[in-house]
C-alpha cells in the first residue's frame, strides 16, 4: 500500500487501538478528526501485542482485515499494518517516532477516546509522547471544557500528564468492543453497532462465538 508522500502532510492524525471488532464510534471518531483538525491524512493502527491488554486478541488477520473493511469509506484514512508486524510489544511511541522520521515536516495528532485519556500517565514513555503528538481526545458527552496556559484540558485527561491536548466533539455514541464481542457469543444481533461488511466478516469467519 502506498501512503501520501511527506511532501503533501502537514496534519497528519494517528489513531491506533486492538479494533476487536472496529464498530462505528471508531469509524465517527476518524471522521470527525479528519473534519475537526483539518488532517491531510490518516494512519490507522491495529495493534500488535498489545502491553497493556489482560486478554488474548483476536488473531492480527482478522482485526487487519475488518480495520481495513471498516475504515474504507472515511477520508484520507488508510490502514497502516506495521504495529501487527512489529515484533514484541506495542508500544505508541515507537510508532509516533517512526512517523517523525517519515514526515519530518508534518504535526502528529494522536487520537484516542476518553477512556484512553484517563490512563495516560501509564502509557510507555508518555513524556516523550506528549512531545511529539498533540493529544486529541474524543468528547462524547459534552463535558466542560477549561483553558489553561493557552492549552485545552478536559476532565477526561489524567491530570498527571502535561501536554498539548485537543477535543474531538462526537455524538454520545455507547459503543463498546466489549459488548460487541458479548453479543455476539450470546446469539444477539449487532444492529447497527458495525459496518454491515465487518458484520458480514465477523458472521463468515464465525469470531467471537465464544465470550
Amino acid at each position: 500500500m502506498s501512503f501520501a508522500p511527506p511532501s503533501v502532510v502537514k496534519r497528519l492524525g494517528v489513531y491506533g487501538g486492538a479494533f476487536d471488532p472496529p464498530h462505528l464510534a471508531h469509524t465517527e471518531l476518524a471522521q470527525a478528526a479528519v473534519e475537526q483538525l483539518q488532517l491531510d491524512a490518516l494512519r490507522i493502527f491495529p495493534t500488535g501485542q498489545a502491553w497493556h491488554k489482560d486478554r488474548d486478541l483476536t488473531a492480527a488477520e482478522h482485526r487487519l482485515a475488518m480495520t481495513q473493511l471498516a475504515f474504507q469509506h472515511v477520508p484520507q484514512a488508510q490502514v497502516d499494518e506495521r504495529e501487527i508486524c512489529r515484533a514484541g510489544p506495542t508500544y505508541t511511541v515507537d510508532t509516533l517516532r517512526e512517523l517523525t522520521r517519515e514526515y519530518p515536516g508534518a504535526q502528529l495528532f494522536l487520537l484516542m477516546g476518553a477512556d484512553q485519556a484517563k490512563s495516560l500517565s501509564q502509557w510507555h514513555e508518555i513524556g516523550e509522547i506528549t512531545q511529539l503528538a498533540i493529544i486529541c481526545v474524543a468528547e462524547r458527552d459534552a463535558p466542560e471544557i477549561s483553558k489553561a496556559q493557552g492549552q485545552v484540558y478536559s476532565q477526561d485527561v489524567d491530570p498527571v500528564v502535561q501536554g498539548d491536548f485537543r477535543k474531538i466533539v462526537l455524538p454520545l455514541m455507547p459503543h463498546s468492543a466489549t459488548d460487541i464481542r458479548n453479543r455476539v457469543a450470546s446469539g444477539h444481533p449487532l444492529n447497527a453497532l458495525v459496518s454491515k461488511t465487518v458484520a458480514r466478516y465477523i458472521q463468515d469467519n464465525h469470531l467471537y462465538l465464544t465470550a
